[in-house]
């Protein structure tokens, strides 16, 4: 029996960079709806956290509209496809630097941490970096040559999560002179980048297929 055809979720609160977003999987043949409210995620198969904006507005944001304990509960299941991109990834967490009282949804253990100063490094980070997966066999990088040369893609960030759990960490990357960070995290079906997929071109485009081909990917993973 052929299984249903996915149908995308792309949460709406307010401040995600949904156009860029909803382009994207476009782009490799899937339309996003817009879930603004818990019910409204009736049917998704596949759910989408953008991250544009400040660790605690979004938090607050998803609070408000009653989607905070739904989206907690979607990525710590770890069963049905997530992705959480940018602040995206970082709401998912316990707590944040940036936003000091504001608790995350915690659907993770671990807080948010901001680049410590240092001599030549700017902040925000942003632009092109590497990253190095933990798994290049992972079907979360698939089709990506990842075996041969690591993947690049497109960062716009000052804070970065460190997850309790560093089994979670599906690639690490590095800037400045500092310890690596969590550039991805992988929980199941559960994905989440701290880099902007939408904005990292071929590479980009392909994790999001990935994306949405997880389900039948993850099967015996």
């Amino acid at each position: 029996m052929t299984p249903p055809p996915p149908r995308l979720g792309i949460i709406d609160y307010g401040a995600g960079n949904l156009c860029s977003v909803v382009n994207s999987f476009r782009a490799i043949g899937h339309e996003g709806v817009m879930v603004r409210a818990a019910d409204e995620l009736a049917g998704i198969t596949h759910l989408v956290l953008p991250g544009v904006g400040s660790f605690g507005d979004c938090a607050e944001a998803l609070r408000a509209q009653g989607l905070a304990g739904a989206v907690r509960d979607w990525a710590a299941g770890g069963r049905r496809p997530f992705l959480g991109i940018c602040v995206g990834y970082q709401v998912l967490f316990e707590s944040g630097e940036e936003s000091p009282g504001v608790p995350g949804l915690a659907a993770f253990a671990g807080q948010v941490r901001r680049f410590a100063p240092a001599e030549g490094l700017k902040i925000p980070h942003m632009g092109w970096n590497s990253v190095c997966p933990a798994d290049p066999a992972d079907p979360m990088w698939a089709g990506m040559g990842v075996q041969q040369e690591p993947p690049c893609f497109y960062f716009v960030h000052s804070y970065y999560p460190e997850p309790a759990d560093a089994s979670l960490v599906a690639a690490r990357c590095r800037y400045g002179e500092g310890a690596p960070f969590a550039a991805a995290i992988r929980h199941g079906n559960a994905l989440a980048t701290q880099f902007h997929p939408e904005k990292s071109q071929l590479l980009g485009l392909r994790l999001l297929a990935n994306f949405m081909n997880l389900s039948a990917a993850c099967e015996n993973a």
